[in-house]
This record gives C-alpha cells, structure tokens and sequence, in this order.
C-alpha cells in the first residue's frame, strides 16, 4: 500500500513531460507557459506542504491520504478533458493540490504502520515515488500514445488509474487504528520560535534538486524535438528517472559515510552542473547518457536532501522543519522552472533553460559548507 500510494503521487505529474510537445502544438502554449504548467505542481506542493500536515493532526493520516489521493485522480482525470490552456492549467492545479495533501501523509503512516522498521518503510514509498517517475516516461510514447491513436488526452486521463487504484486499496485493505502522535511527531501547523536561518538554507539545498529535476523532466523533451532527435524523448527520459534509483540506492548503502558530511552534496552540485551544461550541448546517444548521469547525481541529491530535517533540528521540531523545507523548496523550483521557460523565450531555444536548471544548482555547493553537521540535539 506504501509503494502504491508512492507510484499514485508521482506518476500523475510525470504523465506530463513525453506528451508536452503535442499539447504545446495542440494548444499553441509558449515556451514560458510550458514552464508555467510545469511549475503548478510544485507551487501547490510548497503552499499545502504546512496544511497538509495541519489536516493530518485533525482527520489522521490514512483519511488525509485517502482525501488527497481522491482529488489527485480526479484531478488528473479532468486533465484528459482540456480544450484550452485555463482549463488544463486549473485541472492540473487540482491535481497538485490532492498530491500536496496525500504527500505529508506517508511518512506519518510509516511511524504508525511499521514502528519498528521505519527504514523499510521509507525505503518502500521512496521506490514508490521512483518507480511512479519511471512508468509514464517507459510507457507512453511506445505503448500508451500508440494504442490510443497519439491522443494526450485519452492519456492523461489514463495515468489517473494509479491513484484510484491506491484509494481503492487503501479503502478495502487499510489498517484503521492510528497510534496517538507524541508532541514531537505530531505535525504542527505554526512557525513560531523556528530556526529561519537553518529552514532557509536546508529550502535552498532541497530546492536545487526538485529545480533540476521538475525542470529536465520539462525541457528535455522540447529540447529533443528543436534538435531533430523526436524519437529519443522516452529513451532519454527513461534514462534520467531510471538513473535515480541506483543514485539513491548508493546513499543508501554509505549512508553512514555521508549524512554527516558537506562534501557528497558538494561533488553532487559540482557534477549536476557539468552534466546540465554536457546535456546542453549533446545529441543521439550522448544525450541519453548525459541524462543518465544527470538523473543518477539527482537521486544522490534527493536522497541526502531528505536527510537534513532530521539530521540539523530537534527531534520535536524535525516535522515543521521537514515542512518549511518543502515549502521553499518547492517555491524555489517553481521559480526555476518559470524563470526556464522565460530564457528559452528570450533567445528562442530550450537548451538554454538548461542553463537556468544550472544555476539552480549552484546552492549545494556554495550553501553546504555553511551548514553544521557536526552538532547533534
């Protein structure tokens, strides 16, 4: 059910980026407001991040989860349905918004679920949000697109099935008891007494990955197309989400060598951006490996990300902290992928968003060395 609800939250957003050459023709949409359909995820994830965990202390995980999981597919559904850009721009905000409530839910779930394995737990949804990156871009230009006569439509709403299969699941199979949450785990919905400076720099760590990786999954595929390459959007795609579980995997396995260390998010930084401006300048197969590599260093970034709440605050305040970063960091990345769109306008190809994308980047190297890994509460 963790793995499930994990593929739910994510492939709906990631159904996205094989089909947004059609509909950007379809729809006569600008490079700035490809980036702008991108984004509305991610603003609504930074907005609802804090809320989120308010309507869990009120209804419980699993209804909160079950409640996000509901508007998501709908949400995602309503997509299959747009005849104009407004219409799919407001679709797509629902669909944030269910994602945006039904994300703070699972961690909490996995405290409550699996008290006693909550790495396997994490572990387990992880590979579900992965796994959720990896299906839409595999299977829809060569299985989906073709079986439904190259209709975006018909295929968006087809990739709302996972998260009504997850409510389903969840409604007939769910443990009903909630375990009461401490003080220190319940979510808190106040900003009080915060520590802003540390909250500012751990967004803006955070905030590099998801700038990155909302922002390729966005660009690549227009890029692919300006240059003539149409037929390697899956291939390259595939390979910049497929790479994030092995980038993930290799934290997991020396996590004791690097959570308490600058230089992992450093090197990362460094090569993100070498591989941003390889990406840049590639084509055929060099592009597929440019993404792989860049899709490798950005599962290394999300995982020791998740790492810094836990790792740089109290354990009482480890949930608002987690919180605040989200919040930001999903700011930042809609700003990126917005301000993307607006330089591949400015000098009218998509491989200069790639250059923005780097930019982005630059706060896991400069940031880092500012952080104290050295003091734990």
């Amino acid at each position: 059910m963790l793995w499930l609800a994990g593929v739910a939250i994510r492939a709906p957003i990631l159904a996205i980026p094989p089909v947004i050459p059609l509909i950007r023709t379809d729809l006569n949409m600008s490079g700035t407001e490809i980036g702008e359909l991108s984004g509305i995820p991610m603003i609504l994830l930074a907005l609802a991040a804090l809320p989120g965990s308010a309507l869990i202390g009120r209804f419980g995980a699993l209804r909160t989860l079950m409640i996000g999981l509901l508007i998501t597919a709908i949400g995602s559904m309503l997509r299959g349905f747009s005849s104009t850009t407004a219409i799919l721009f407001a679709a797509t905000a629902a669909m944030g918004m269910g994602i945006a409530v039904a994300q703070p839910a699972l961690p909490v779930m996995v405290r409550q679920w699996l008290p006693s394995r909550i790495g396997l737990g994490t572990a387990t949804y992880s590979n579900g949000l992965i796994a959720g990156c990896i299906f839409p871009v595999a299977m829809t230009l060569t299985l989906i697109m073709p079986a439904l006569t190259k209709s975006w439509q018909l295929d968006l709403m087809l990739w709302s099935i996972p998260s009504f299969a997850a409510l389903l699941f969840l409604a007939v199979a769910a443990p009903r008891s909630e375990e009461h949450l401490s003080v220190g785990e319940k979510p808190a919905g106040f900003l009080s007494g915060m520590d802003y400076g540390l909250v500012w720099r751990i967004g803006l760590i955070f905030g590099a990955n998801n700038c990155i990786y909302f922002g390729t999954n966005a660009f690549l595929p227009p890029y692919l197309n300006a240059i003539g390459q149409p037929h390697l959007v899956t291939e390259a795609l595939s390979a910049y989400n497929a790479m994030q579980l092995p980038g993930s995997l290799a934290v997991l396995a020396f996590a004791s060598r690097v959570e308490r260390r600058r230089w992992p998010y450093i090197v990362a930084g460094l090569c993100l951006v070498l591989n941003l401006a390889w990406l840049s300048a590639s084509a055929g197969i060099w592009t597929i490996a440019a993404a792989g590599t860049l899709g490798f260093f950005s599962g290394t970034t999300l995982a020791t990300g998740l790492m810094l709440p836990p790792l740089l605050s109290k354990p009482s305040e480890v949930a608002r902290v987690a919180a605040a970063m989200f919040t930001l960091s999903y700011a930042l990345a809609m700003v990126g992928s917005i301000a993307g769109g607006a330089v591949w306008d400015l000098f009218g190809h998509p491989r200069f968003a790639f250059f923005v994308l780097a930019v982005c980047a630059l706060p896991l190297i400069v940031v880092t060395p500012t952080l104290d890994f050295k003091w734990q509460y």
